[in-house]
Formats: structure tokens, C-alpha cells, sequence
């Protein structure tokens, strides 16, 4: 074979590899535009505030957020900076949530995750605040639990735990797995 086949053979060898390269990745980049299209929000709201009803008229909750996703295919809902307050079902004051972000799923069942914060508003309420990384809110029950370790800041005392479930309408909390309890001295002076 002569120099000049042998250089021929190569330029074909090396044309044909870069054309299956550029091949490969365009039709690469074609899949990666498909799932990117599939995942697409159907719409967005930035800077959401928005009231839920129940079928008696009464306000169940609020939710403000900084911003939201709706996916409809995949019936599920994100929220950034989310910030829920649930009102009992009977009688009472409101509880507040936030979260750096949470889920809300077709069930109208709500995971919030990262830093999440649960406030009492009631000014006497024996439970102030609970810290946790992440819980899960019924919206239909007002009951949220999490299997996370948690903080319960009281009126005179902080406890730590793991394993928690409230009911809001009922108030009552109940701690899977106590750690510690820490009380306040009380100055009488």
C-alpha cells in the first residue's frame, strides 16, 4: 500500500469518526432538550400569597411564597421560601410554618424541608416555637409529623427530641423519642 492509499485510508478513518462524534452528540443534546422540555413548570408565580378555603367558608390556610412551580403532569407543586399558616378547624389562633422549601402533592399533602420553623401565634401558648430539617403537613387533617430530630422552644423550658407528630386542631403533640429537657429558672424578685 503506498504512502499516498495509506494517508487517504486515514483522512477517511478520521472523517468518519469526527461525523460519528458529532452525530452522537447532537442526538445527545436532543435527548437532553426532551427531558428538559418533559420538566418544564406549567406555570410560575413569583412572589405567591393565596387563601384556601374550606367547603363551609372558613380559611383553612394561607400560603405566601417567593416563588412557585406547578407541574400538571406530575401533579405536584414547589415552593421556595414557602410560609403556611393554618388556622384550626374549630376554635383558635393560627400556627405559622416556614421552610427554605416544601412540596405540595395532589393529596394536599405538603413536605417542607430545610430549617423548618412551626410558630405558635397564640401570645400564652405553652409550645412557642419547634425546629426540625424537615416535616410533613396534612393539609385536609392539620396534622404534621416527622421522623427528624427537633427542637420544642416552650414558655419556660426547650426540649429535644425525635419523632414527632401534632395535631393543630387539638393541639396535641406527642415526641417519638425524648432526649433532654432543659428548664428556665424563674427570677421571683
Amino acid at each position: 500500500m503506498s504512502r499516498l492509499n495509506s494517508l487517504a485510508l486515514f483522512v477517511l478513518l478520521l472523517s468518519a469518526l469526527i461525523y460519528g462524534i458529532i452525530e452522537w452528540r447532537t442526538a445527545s443534546i436532543e435527548q437532553d432538550t426532551l427531558i428538559v422540555d418533559e420538566q418544564r413548570p406549567d406555570f410560575i408565580a413569583e412572589k405567591l400569597q393565596s387563601k384556601i378555603y374550606s367547603k363551609s367558608g372558613q380559611l383553612s390556610h394561607t400560603i405566601e411564597a417567593e416563588r412557585m412551580e406547578h407541574y400538571a403532569d406530575l401533579e405536584v407543586s414547589y415552593f421556595e421560601a414557602p410560609l403556611y399558616t393554618l388556622y384550626p378547624q374549630k376554635q383558635g389562633k393560627p400556627w405559622k410554618i416556614s421552610a427554605q422549601e416544601a412540596t405540595l402533592y395532589k393529596d394536599n399533602r405538603v413536605e417542607l424541608k430545610r430549617q423548618v420553623l412551626i410558630q405558635a401565634t397564640e401570645i400564652d401558648s405553652l409550645i412557642k416555637e419547634i425546629h426540625c430539617k424537615e416535616i410533613v403537613l396534612d393539609l385536609k387533617t392539620n396534622i404534621i409529623s416527622s421522623e427528624q430530630a427537633v427542637i420544642v422552644v416552650g414558655r419556660d423550658f426547650t426540649m429535644y427530641g425525635s419523632g414527632l407528630i401534632i395535631d393543630l386542631n387539638t393541639k396535641q403533640m406527642t415526641l417519638t423519642q425524648h432526649e433532654r429537657t432543659i428548664y428556665k429558672k424563674h427570677d421571683d424578685s
